[in-house]
């Protein structure tokens, strides 16, 4: 269940990328990521749809570096409704992106214990 939300082979080849500092990289994406939400849920307020844009790109990238499939789907989903300016869908959106990322933010966490007890 845990692969359609953070799919370990990309975990993988980070941690080999990243050696000792995969704990960090984890830190920030989550750091960077709840920034991101705050973001767009500012957009979401304001009516911005090219705030929300640019915002849900940026999220939606840095979700499929870090193999946050399902996660990245849904910021897509959120950028194609501000590109077509089709706001009233995008709260919806994203409380499925809050949703998703709680448990992105768990399998991290998770991930990160897990990494320094090897």
């Amino acid at each position: 269940m845990a692969e359609s939300h953070l799919d370990s082979n990309v975990l993988l080849a980070l941690q080999d990328v990243m050696e000792d500092e995969y704990p960090l990289l984890l830190d920030t994406f989550l750091a960077d990521s709840e920034e991101r939400l705050r973001s767009l849920q500012a957009a979401s307020q304001h009516a911005d749809a090219q705030a929300m844009r640019l915002a849900a790109h940026s999220f939606k990238g840095s979700c499929s570096n870090m193999g946050a499939r399902l996660l990245a789907g849904l910021c897509k989903q959120l950028e194609d409704l501000a590109r077509q300016e089709r706001l009233d869908q995008a709260p919806a959106v994203i409380e499925q992106i809050e949703r998703e990322f709680a448990i992105v933010r768990i399998l991290c966490k998770v991930e990160r214990q897990r990494y320094q007890l090897r």
